[in-house]
C-alpha cells in the first residue's frame, strides 16, 4: 500500500513538472528558442521552413500568421523594462532605437491579440511617421492621457503588450546587426 502512495505521488509531482516546464517554454522560451532583449521576446525560428519543436508549439499556441525569415522578426513586450506588467491604465515611454530595418511598426494589443489603438486615431505607430529626437533615437508614448510628439492612444482596461514588428531586417544576421538594441519601455504615471 505504501509503495503505491509513493508511486502515484512521483506520478503526480512528474505530472505537474511535466505541465510546468511546457506552459514555461510555450510563455516565456527563453531556454527553447526565445530571445530576449530587456523586456522584449522574439522567435526567430518561427519564420524559418523547419522551426524547432520550441518554436511550432509556440506558433501553434499562438495562432497568428508569422513572417518569413526574410520577411521580417517581431519583438512582444508584456513588462515595462522594470518587470512590471503592461497596464492600460498608466502611460510609458518607448524610447531609444532600433535594430537596422527597412520598416518597422509598433502597435498595442490586447491579450487576445485585438489591436487596442482608439477606434479615430492611427491604429500603428510606424517609422515613416515618426518625430526623431536630434541624435537619431525616437520616443514613443503609449497611453491613454495627451502626449507630447509621438502618441500610440490606447483604450480599455487591463493588461497590454506592446509589438514591435521589423520588416526586411538584418536583426539576428550575425555581426553588426544590431539585434541588441531595442527601445527601453519606461512607466510614467498611472492614473
Amino acid at each position: 500500500m505504501r509503495f503505491l502512495s509513493h508511486l502515484i505521488l512521483m506520478f503526480a509531482v512528474a505530472l505537474t513538472v511535466g505541465f510546468g516546464l511546457s506552459w514555461f517554454a510555450l510563455s516565456d522560451g527563453r531556454l527553447f528558442g526565445a530571445y530576449r532583449i530587456g523586456p522584449w521576446a522574439a522567435w526567430p525560428a518561427a519564420g524559418s521552413p523547419s522551426p524547432d519543436p520550441y518554436t511550432r508549439a509556440h506558433i501553434a499556441r499562438a495562432g497568428t500568421l508569422q513572417l518569413g525569415q526574410s520577411e521580417g522578426l517581431e519583438f512582444v513586450a508584456t513588462n515595462d523594462s522594470t518587470g512590471r506588467p503592461l497596464d492600460r491604465s498608466c502611460t510609458y515611454r518607448v524610447h531609444g532605437t532600433t535594430p537596422v530595418a527597412s520598416f518597422w511598426t509598433l502597435v498595442a494589443e490586447a491579450p487576445d491579440g485585438a489591436n487596442i489603438a482608439r477606434d479615430d486615431a492611427a491604429a500603428t505607430m510606424h517609422s515613416t511617421r515618426l518625430a526623431r529626437n536630434e541624435d537619431g533615437t525616437a520616443t514613443i508614448f503609449v497611453g491613454k492621457a495627451l502626449s507630447p510628439l509621438n502618441w500610440l492612444e490606447i483604450t480599455g482596461n487591463g493588461p497590454f503588450s506592446l509589438a514591435l514588428t521589423l520588416y526586411d531586417t538584418s536583426a539576428f544576421g550575425g555581426v553588426g546587426s544590431g539585434a541588441d538594441t531595442l527601445p527601453i519601455i519606461d512607466r510614467e504615471a498611472c492614473a
